[in-house]
């Protein structure tokens, strides 16, 4: 017995070990109003950028002004947490901010939804606005460089509502947008809908859409080319409501979109409803033509946020459901609304499926897949959250599962962050809950580069335990996490990515400095570009160069080296 007891004991011991990942840091951004973070990325210079909407005025640590309701807010952020810059982009309405990606120019994509006018008067101070509104809400999508300056901006829609979930940058350079439309082809039209701005700035009755709606509320992709021009565009749906809530471009140059249906087999859906509504996967050829389409659900309501392509050429859906197990849910909840991971084979049929529980309402929405193909679930749980995986320790000891389900963490607390990291079958290795005594909406989770996972999202609370500061009413909540399964990353003076490349590449300069210069040369030493260099990121276009290797000499006041860059050629 004394035996058995000491094995528990140490059995205990591990898996808390196991389950315990070190807080780093975290941080707090915001006015003294309403700040809602929703997406966040890593950059290649071992940081990071927020992306969200603000209501808040040049408070707290904002630094500018809001230009209406609420406007698009982004933070550039160095490795520790620390502001490299800060850019707001508004109108008069609301802007409200869903997506951004990092570009292969080093630069940024914003995508989201406005409804702000252009400027119909002189006295207003800001707007950042240059062209009208089609109809109600549209997608508003704005290029950044590298130090967050406006390149170019573009406004989408039709007379009705449009709703821009998700951007990703394309094989060729240009964008793909993923969002939902209720708006439908104009009775008459003076074009293609493509376009359509006057040079005032003022747009006809036509907007962009170029098909009728099918319900409700339809799938809506815009292919765009790198200066923001429509080359393409496809409606899905059925007659009820069909939302995107993800995106990316396959490894076959098509496209993986997934979201939420409710429709029935009409329209271009081919699968009924199982339930209240389901996960709706498509997959598309590089022209937005449907290879195939899955619905995934239960009898109840199962909600879709994230589909993702795995290195293995399969792919993972990722969201919350309440089903009962019933039609494609093979496993029930163990309490009210869990997360729900499906992974599907090239052909969209089912691989595995795992549901994990949390609290009384779990919600799932963001996946990061890592090196070594486990993943890394994040979203956030109402109630009470448990602290460590109970199917995981039935299957050490039946007395340990009892006495873990004693064990709570944050117990009465609501909407805590919660990661949980999963093998690439669905076992669950550990869990990670992050809270406070407020509501904290855990967002998006990414990998950072020196092997680190940040976890973002809003939060409301007042300061406690994990969250030290607090700013005001709605803050961007920021916490870093270091995983102990995880090696930490190595940094070298000089890095370059992407590399090999077709165009622009982005030299890593990973040291601190005042003044620098960058200079290209090709292999016989002949200089082909120099420039001063001010910022850590250093872009390098190599467009109109050759395809060969090129050597890029960074020069700073504090020291000098090289990094060599093999340009290709795009053949797509």
């Amino acid at each position: 017995m004394k035996i058995l007891k000491t094995s528990l004991l140490l059995l205990f011991l591990f898996i808390e070990s196991a389950y315990s990942q070190d807080i780093l840091w975290e941080k707090s951004y915001g006015g003294k109003h309403a700040d809602y973070l929703m997406d966040a990325q890593p950059t290649a210079d071992y940081g990071f950028i927020l992306a969200g909407s603000s209501l808040s005025k040049k408070t707290g640590n904002k630094t500018e002004e809001n230009r209406g309701d609420l406007d698009y807010w982004i933070w550039k952020m160095n490795e520790n947490g620390e502001l490299d810059w800060q850019k707001s982009f508004g109108g008069p309405g609301n802007d409200f901010l869903q997506s951004i990606k990092t570009t292969t120019d080093g630069g940024f994509i914003l995508a989201g939804t406005s409804n702000s006018t252009i400027n119909d008067d002189s006295s207003q101070a800001v707007n950042d606005k240059k062209e009208a509104c089609r109809g109600g809400d549209d997608f508003w999508v704005i290029k950044l460089d590298a130090k967050g300056n406006e390149q170019w901006q573009k406004t989408i829609g039709g007379l009705g509502q449009e709703k821009l979930q998700s951007v990703f940058q394309t094989t060729d350079g240009g964008f793909i947008l993923g969002g939902s439309s209720s708006s439908s082809k104009p009775y008459s039209s003076t074009s293609s809908g493509q376009d359509s701005s006057t040079s005032s700035g003022q747009v006809d009755e036509i907007g962009e859409k170029t098909s009728n709606c099918f319900g409700n509320l339809d799938y809506w992709i815009v292919k765009l080319d790198n200066k923001g021009k429509i080359e393409w565009q496809e409606q899905y749906g059925g007659i009820y409501q069909d939302e995107i809530r993800s995106i990316e471009q396959t490894h076959d140059n098509g496209y993986i979109v997934g979201g939420y249906s409710n429709s029935p087999a009409t329209g271009n859906k081919t699968e009924s409803n199982k339930g209240i509504g389901d996960y709706w996967v498509l997959k598309l050829d590089t022209k937005g033509k449907i290879e195939w389409q899955k619905t995934i659900g239960g009898n109840q309501d199962d909600q879709l946020y994230v589909v993702h392509q795995t290195v293995d050429g399969n792919y993972i859906v990722g969201g919350n459901s309440n089903s009962e197990s019933s039609y494609e849910k093979s496993k029930g909840n163990e309490s009210g609304t869990d997360f729900w991971v499906v992974k599907l084979d090239q052909i969209g049929e089912i691989l595995w499926q795992e549901t994990y529980n949390i609290g009384k309402i779990d919600v799932l929405t963001s996946i990061v897949e890592n090196d070594d193909h486990s993943l890394l679930l994040g979203g956030f749980a109402q109630s009470e959250v448990v602290q460590n995986d109970k199917n995981a320790l039935r299957q050490a000891s039946a007395t340990a599962d009892r006495q873990n389900d004693k064990k709570k963490h944050d117990k009465g607390d609501i909407n805590n962050y919660v990661g949980i990291k999963i093998t690439e079958k669905g076992e669950e290795l550990w869990r990670k809950s992050v809270g406070s005594a407020g509501d904290d909406l855990l967002k998006k989770v990414i990998e950072t580069r020196d092997g680190g996972y940040l976890f973002a999202g809003t939060s409301n609370s007042k300061a406690s335990k994990d969250r030290k500061t607090v700013i005001g009413n709605n803050d961007f909540w920021v916490v870093k996490l270091k995983d102990k399964q995880k090696p930490t990353a190595t940094k070298t003076s000089l890095e370059a990515f992407p590399n090999p490349t077709a165009q622009f590449t982005n030299v890593i300069v990973n040291h601190d400095f005042d003044t620098g210069t960058a200079t290209v040369y090709d292999l016989a030493g002949r200089q082909m570009q120099q420039y001063t260099i001010d910022g850590k990121t250093v872009p390098v276009d190599l467009t109109g160069l050759p395809e060969g290797i090129y050597i890029v000499q960074i020069k700073t006041n504090i020291e000098t080296g090289s990094v060599k860059i093999i340009k290709t050629i795009n053949r797509k």
